[in-house]
This record gives C-alpha cells, structure tokens and sequence, in this order.
C-alpha cells in the first residue's frame, strides 16, 4: 500500500458515516409515509392496500438503487477531485501550492490552520510517491453503496408490515403512522447525539416533522 493510500485509509470515514445512514433511513421512511397516506380508509380493501405496498416498495428499492449509485459517483468524484489537487500541488511554486491547499480547505478549518502548518502539508504532499493514474472506486466503496440500498428499502417494512399483520386499514394506518413517527424520533436522538447537542430535541424536533408530513397527506387526501 503506498503512503498516499495510508494516508486517505488514515482519514477516511467508516464504512458508512453516522449522518449518512440515518438521513437514507428518513427519506425511506417519508417516501414509504407518502404511499401509505394515500390509502383511503372508506374504499381501502385488501387489494388496494397490496397495491399501495407493492408501490411503496418499489419506490425505495427504485431511490435505493438511485441513491447508492450517486453515492458511488460522488465519491470518485471526490476521489478524483484529491488527485488532482496533489499533482496540481507539486508542479506548482511553494506559494501556488500553498494557495490550493487552502483554497481546498473549509473555510472555518482555513481560518485556524496557519501559514507554517498549511507548509507542512504541502511538503507532506510532495514527498508522497506517484498515486495511481485514475481514481478507483474500492471494495469498501461498493459495500456502503449497498448498505444506502438496503437502508431505503429495509425502511419500508416497518411502515408496511401493520397493513400485512391487521385486517382493519384503520388500525393498521394508525399504527403505521405512529411506528414511523417514532423511528422519526429516533433518528433525531441519533442526529443530536452525534452532533452533540440536545438529542431528545432533535428528535422531538424529527418526529414533528414527521407528523406535519403525515398532517399534509391527510390534507391532500391521504
């Protein structure tokens, strides 16, 4: 393994980025929310309902699949886009490399890093052995494009299950609503834990969301 595959192995996120999973679990749960809104309790019979449920799951096996392909377009883009700062960097003057450093750099993250440590960094870069010619996607690259999959379409079963396990569509629309509602709430916990503030009011903020969409497709005639 070269020492620029060390380095990117080094700062690289998990498999899967904590913001990243439960984001793709929200939007699989408002996309399954959205389908199941439009059963009508006074006509709903059991093959309206299996329609609605073979709908909502293709719609998330369909996002699954959009959402796990750009993923993998995104990160070589990204992985490309580093490539090509570190060649830029070392056929540049100090001062040029310097600058693109910094140009690459957020600004909040810009603003602490001083002249001397932004040098250090490109020193570090120009040192670093040829990378290779292209950007690859990876093994790990193609797992959590299918974990994005599985996440959007897993997120359709608890919405989907009451109409499978209860006879009554009211019932069963009823609990459906209030599972996701809580898995809204849940994932607002994770949200705030990870962002390290507040969890319980993120997720009462994510479960009010929750309902205003639930709210609105009653409106429109869900």
């Amino acid at each position: 393994m070269s020492e620029l595959q060390q380095i990117e192995q080094a700062v690289r996120e998990p498999l899967l980025h904590p913001v990243d999973r439960v984001s793709e679990l929200i939007f699989g749960l408002f996309m399954a929310l959205t389908f199941v809104g439009v059963v009508s309790m006074a006509t709903a019979g059991r093959e309206e309902i299996h329609t609605m449920l073979v709908a909502a799951l293709g719609c998330n096996v369909a996002w699954g699949l959009v959402d796990a392909v750009m993923y993998l377009v995104r990160t070589i883009t990204e992985r490309g886009r580093s490539l090509t700062l570190v060649r830029a960097v070392r056929v540049k003057d100090a001062e040029a490399g310097r600058k693109l450093i910094e140009n690459s750099l957020a600004p909040d993250v810009a603003k602490l890093v001083s002249t001397a440590e932004i040098e250090a960094i490109r020193g570090r870069l120009v040192a670093l052995p040829a990378g290779p010619e292209r950007p690859k996607l990876q093994r790990d690259d193609l797992l959590a494009a299918l974990g994005i999959f599985l996440i959007v379409v897993a997120s359709t079963f608890p919405v989907a299950l009451p109409f499978v396990l209860i006879d009554d569509a009211g019932t069963a629309l009823f609990v459906s609503r209030s599972i996701a509602i809580t898995m809204l709430f849940l994932c607002g916990l994770a949200l705030g834990r990870y962002a390290g503030y507040g969890s319980w009011k993120t997720g009462v903020m994510m479960a009010g969301l929750g309902t205003v969409v639930v709210a609105a497709v009653i409106a429109l005639g869900g």
